[in-house]
């Protein structure tokens, strides 16, 4: 199958090799385009002729090796399989796609990266080429096939206008581990040869393609139900809304996506392949599917003999579109030029002497168009959940409204209320947006159909209509916008909103303010006014800031099961290199997207706003230490807003220390762990209790006696949580920072991060600095002499510069052994670069000074400081450290291996993005 939009030929071989059409053996429901193979098959859709094989090929059915020469190919979707596998077969052809639809959702595509995946369209291989990948479902396509996708994704949430039945398994064909499992025949199910198998995008269970129907339909989640967002408990209007949007994804690749239909096909790539049409006495033909394809001048290459049938014309045109419509239901009209129809010069004259096209000079653009029809038969799907068939059919004709076609459809379905009550919706499932449309009682429908695939007949395979009831709900959009100064009062930040969003009072309101991150949410009752509230704020900015706008959906706390703690997981995407993308996209797929937030798109508050109200959650922090302690402060802020004050917190080390990660067992960092296994350490991680610091640095003028003479700046307060360094060991942080700073591109893995640190210490090998000189330390207001060294080191954990132990494990009579919950610092000293190296390599310990849980320094000169990584130049005066409120919780990760529970549900095929990368 090609690819679209790219001039690229649709199966040279499929025109001239069909010579009979048996389209009156067949039925209706399973048909594929255009003039039917002789080859039967059970899978919907596909048409299937027999080829030679030339290479080694494996049966996407069964995925066994085809033994001998031949093999059955379906000419729409590139389907191949044995000839014992017809009669078996369950796949349904890339044409019929949007026929199995059970609730349209629109996909959120993005780079796919250079996996080794296959097309779910034309199934051939995305490696290597330009591919996209649904960040919610795990859809991997070409981005030439994303427009024959429909809007066929995960159903992550209730939006109130088509209602779901009993929440079933989401089936998505193919990309599974190789050493998959089927879960009703327990044989290998998985390839990494073709696209075969099937997965359960909720639950994560695997089969075949033959066998999951035997799978019963409800689905349960599997082993990550305690720790999932059910969608039922998740309200999210959204209307007006993307699905990126909605799950606040950053648009990185949208504009290929959006303008895909827009490409103009090379002329290159035309005179690559005229060539071989003119050697194989072969034509080329440009085909367009409706006058927006001509406007857009979107056409697909269509390759037929140049003596051919005129039914066998349409019939690959068809099949080049995914269409799965008869093909004496269209003709083809001559192009004189792509921006005029020559309506009277008609292709398809079957009712003339000779039945064969006449191709001249220059003819080579056609339209397809569809031929008159005076009466059609449609589908009718119910909007809200029923036994039974999922839709009616109701017969049209040229006098039929809208009206009449609800009458029949309410008669059908047995539904006795009166008709006002309920209305006729056109939904066009595109695969980027689902867009809905109510018909009016007056509208005739053959009419509407007749419009719809003049302007495009893809468009018409992606139409359905509903009938629905008509309810008037409150509508209840909430946008938290971010980015306004902080620490103002309620009045200022209603004024600053009023003026710079100019919002109507009577429609936007106010719902909560956190000063403390110069943020506000409001609440919008209005599709539209929150739709322009939401793309004005991003190209507003208050302060030279820009501010941020994020749709926050509304969780339905009193739905959640009281077994259920929800996870809520962070992920810096900045951290780690690449690892942090593809962390985001794991969860995403393994949990409910809504709970998965991208902490660079505007940070934690979305996330702890979101889960304010549920009564019981645990927290998920995929970064380094400073993304860490961005969460812990946030989450310090907000504290008292929060239902659940102080909820559990996991890490996924994606820094380049990582310490917090070490003590509590996370591991020294991510390195491609599999998803699900990391799901199921936090389900069983023990919770901790951790201390946190706060540090006042009063920066002061100080003389030569010590006498303060006056402020320097500011007071500052910043939290610690690991450690607090002044002298060579915040010096070093604070070179590795500039030049990080200087070219970001470099630092992306924590060798060569390590590497530049090695860097940097050797430059400050000879340093020398007295700090005896320069600081006066009092702990637990007792004056402390300090020995002659170079740096002083407060530790809150016992792991100090990528898992050192600089405290030490000897037993000391003078000082308790050190815990992160004991209330108390260690004070450390190092005497230079070499010291820091031999305590880095194991060889020796820094030098203990004192442990207390009130510390105070008197600074007399500038002096490079770091708080938990992060560094910078402080002025002289007076620090003062003192413990910072309530002990936050942690979750320490359990020594013991995971229970037998999860790894059943892991054989059964609970595979993450990673451990199918893994397999393949």
């Amino acid at each position: 199958m090609e690819d679209s939009g790219q001039a690229r030929p649709a199966d040279p071989e499929a025109a001239g090799s069909l010579t009979e059409s048996p389209l009156a053996v067949r039925k209706r429901g399973q048909q594929s385009p255009g003039l039917r193979a002789k080859y039967q098959s059970s899978g919907p859709g596909h048409c299937f002729k027999r080829v030679t094989l030339t290479k080694p090929t494996f049966c996407h059915s069964c995925s066994d090796f085809i033994w001998g020469l031949l093999g059955f190919l379906c000419e729409v979707c590139n389907f191949m399989c044995h000839e014992k596998c017809l009669k078996t077969l369950r796949s349904v052809c890339s044409c019929v796609t949007p026929s199995a639809v059970q609730v349209p959702v629109a996909h959120c595509f993005g780079p796919a990266g250079q996996k080794k995946r296959f097309c779910c369209v034309c199934r051939k291989h995305t490696e290597g080429n330009t591919a996209l990948r649904c960040e919610v479902c795990g859809l991997h396509v070409h981005v030439d096939c994303a427009t024959f996708t429909c809007a066929d994704c995960r159903s992550c949430h209730v939006d109130g206008t088509l209602e779901q039945d009993t929440f079933h398994h989401h089936w998505r064909e193919g990309n599974l581990a190789s050493a998959a499992r089927c879960e009703v025949c327990r044989r290998s199910c998985g390839s990494s040869d073709v696209l075969s198998g099937m997965r359960c995008e909720w639950c994560g269970i695997t089969s075949h393609a033959a066998c999951y129907l035997s799978v019963p339909p409800e689905c349960t989640v599997g082993r990550l139900r305690c720790m999932l967002l059910h969608p039922a408990c998740v309200q999210l209007d959204s209307r007006n809304f993307s699905k990126m949007h909605c799950y606040r994804i950053i648009e990185s690749c949208r504009h290929e996506l959006d303008n895909s239909d827009d490409v103009d096909p090379p002329p290159v790539a035309s005179k690559d392949v005229q060539p071989a049409a003119a050697e194989s006495g072969k034509q080329f033909l440009k085909v367009f599917d409706g006058d927006d394809a001509v406007k857009r001048n979107y056409f697909r290459l269509v390759s037929i003999f140049r003596a051919t049938r005129n039914e066998e014309v349409v019939e690959a045109a068809l099949r080049s579109f995914y269409l799965p419509d008869e093909p004496q239901d269209f003709e083809l009209h001559e192009l004189g030029g792509l921006q005029r129809l020559h309506s009277d010069d008609i292709l398809n004259r079957n009712g003339g002497q000779d039945n064969r096209i006449s191709l001249k000079d220059g003819g080579d653009a056609w339209l397809l168009r569809p031929r008159p029809r005076g009466a059609e038969v449609i589908k009718v799907y119910a909007g809200w959940p029923r036994s039974g068939a999922a839709f009616v059919r109701v017969s049209v004709s040229k006098d039929t409204t809208a009206a009449v076609v609800l009458t029949e459809v309410l008669s059908q379905l047995d539904r006795q209320e009166d008709e006002s009550s309920f209305s006729l919706l056109e939904v066009f499932m595109s695969s980027k947006q689902v867009q809905r449309q109510t018909l009016t009682p007056q509208e005739k429908i053959l009419d509407k159909l007749q419009g719809i695939r003049k302007l495009s007949l893809r468009q018409m395979n992606q139409t359905r209509f509903y009938v629905v009831e008509n309810r008037k709900r409150a509508v209840q959009v909430n946008l938290l916008i971010g980015g306004l100064p902080p620490l103002l009062a309620r009045e200022e930040y209603v004024q600053l909103i009023q003026e710079q969003l100019t919002i109507k009072n009577h429609l936007v309101t106010i719902t909560h303010i956190y000063p403390s991150e110069g943020a506000v949410v409001l609440q919008v009752s209005c599709f539209s006014e929150a739709e322009r509230i939401y793309m004005l704020a991003k190209d507003t900015s208050v302060g030279n800031k820009t501010l941020t706008s994020l749709v926050i959906p509304e969780i339905m706390h009193n739905k959640l099961a009281e077994d259920v703690c929800p996870l809520l997981v962070f992920v810096n995407t900045k951290s780690g290199g690449l690892k942090g993308r593809e962390l985001l996209y794991s969860f995403r797929k393994l949990l409910n997207p809504h709970q998965v937030f991208d902490i660079s798109n505007a940070g934690p508050l979305a996330g702890f706003h979101t889960f304010r109200e549920v009564p019981r959650f645990r927290v998920l922090v995929c970064g380094g230490d400073g993304t860490m302690g961005w969460v812990l402060g946030v989450l310090e802020a907000v504290r008292h807003k929060l239902v659940c004050r102080e909820p559990p917190i996991g890490i996924v080390p994606l820094g380049t220390g990582n310490d917090l990660a070490r003590i509590l067992r996370w591991g020294p960092g991510y390195s491609g762990e599999d998803t699900h296994h990391i799901l199921v350490s936090v389900d069983e991680a023990d919770e901790v209790l951790m201390d946190r610091w706060t540090i006042l640095l009063d920066a002061q003028d100080m003389s030569e006696d010590g006498q303060d003479n006056g402020f320097l700046e500011p007071p500052k307060i910043v939290q610690m949580n690991n450690y607090f360094g002044l002298g060579i060991d915040a010096e070093l942080s604070l070179d590795f920072h500039q030049a990080r700073e200087d070219e970001p591109d470099k630092f992306t893995s924590r060798f060569h991060n390590k590497g530049v640190y090695l860097k940097v210490g050797l430059q400050k090998i000879t340093h020398t600095r007295s700090l005896h000189r320069e600081l006066h330390l009092q702990v637990d207001a007792r004056d402390v002499p300090l020995p002659n060294i170079v740096g002083l080191i407060f530790l809150n954990i016992p792991s100090w510069g990528s898992g050192a132990d600089l405290w030490g494990s000897e037993d000391d009579g003078r000082y308790g052994k050190p815990s992160i919950d004991d209330g108390l610092l260690e004070v450390v000293g190092v005497t230079g670069v070499v010291h820091m190296g031999q305590v880095q390599s194991g060889l020796r310990s820094g030098i203990r000074i004192a442990q207390g849980n009130y510390i105070r320094l008197t600074v007399s000169k500038p002096i490079p400081v770091q708080v938990d990584g992060e560094p910078w130049i402080q002025p002289p005066g007076h620090i003062i450290i003192s413990a910072a409120g309530p002990k936050v919780r942690m979750l320490m990760k359990s020594k013991q291996k995971q229970k037998k529970s999860s790894a059943g549900a892991k054989d059964a095929g609970s595979e993450s993005p990673s451990s199918r990368d893994a397999g393949v």
